[in-house]
């Protein structure tokens, strides 16, 4: 099985912790020379220092703000004019709980600019270097709330469904020139993100974090919250040669949790 990324460039979006982090260490791993990106630079150059460089690779930083798409373009740019790209993880933060019956259309405004524009501009500008390589690997770290919605997630459901339904269609449209799309579903993660997620629904039900923990870990057949590592193994395998035949799919990494196919 061919698991080489040996001279094959990856930019990996959120890479500054989380998912996105260990989905860097893990490209990197299979010798892919990776250009971070997130806002943070201190926690980039941490992760900059995690990464394998046996196979000679010069990994980078930049930091970029995906609210400021301008910039966000610019910055890409300037890295397009230097070496092409071959592999893109969209992995974006989502937006903040609550009823979707009490979200404001700026919720949705600001949550579809981030991820779906944001994406669209990301592989807009990375695809001519993949159809020139006649390889390209375009992995959307979303969520399981697009096989079923999560309570109090109204925004993040509806945007993350989005970004599938963006991601099948360019699967389609790409699948000619050697490149694929295709979304990995993380389940409950031990992230900041799922630690938000705890500390709301405690403060809801009054109940203590302990409480909330064992409630969600309940509904998991494996009775534990996955790690970050787990769902960028999964992340990695699709930007390798061997997953060329895989295109347009989702790959739901939650543990058994959710009950739908």
């Amino acid at each position: 099985m061919n698991l080489n990324l040996n001279g094959k460039n990856a930019f990996v979006a959120g890479s500054s912790k989380g998912i996105g982090r260990s989905t860097a260490i893990e490209l990197a791993s299979l010798g892919a020379t990776i250009t971070l990106a997130a806002r943070n630079a201190t926690k980039l150059e941490e992760v900059l220092g995690e990464l394998d460089t046996s196979n000679g690779q010069q990994h980078q930083y930049v930091t970029v703000d995906f609210e400021d798409q301008e910039g966000l373009q610019q910055k890409v740019d300037s890295l397009l004019a230097k070496q092409p790209y071959h592999i893109l993880i969209n992995n974006t933060g989502g937006p903040k709980s609550g009823p979707i019956h009490k979200a404001s259309t700026s919720e949705f405004l600001s949550a579809f600019n981030n991820h779906i524009i944001c994406n669209h501009l990301l592989l807009q500008a990375m695809l001519p270097g993949m159809k020139k390589a006649g390889y390209g690997r375009v992995i959307n770290i979303i969520s399981t709330s697009v096989k079923t919605p999560i309570p109090n997630l109204g925004v993040s459901n509806t945007t993350r469904g989005a970004v599938a339904s963006w991601a099948k269609s360019m699967a389609n449209a790409l699948a000619g020139f050697g490149i694929t799309v295709n979304n990995v579903l993380p389940g409950f993660t031990n992230t900041g993100r799922l630690k938000e997620i705890i500390v709301a629904r405690a403060n809801k039900q009054g109940v203590s974090e302990e409480v909330v923990i064992k409630q969600m870990t309940g509904t998991v057949p494996a009775n534990r919250f996955g790690e970050p590592s787990e769902i960028a193994a999964a992340a990695a395998f699709l930007a390798t040669p061997a997953a060329a035949y895989i295109n347009g799919t989702n790959v739901v990494v939650d543990g058994g949790r959710t009950k739908c196919l």
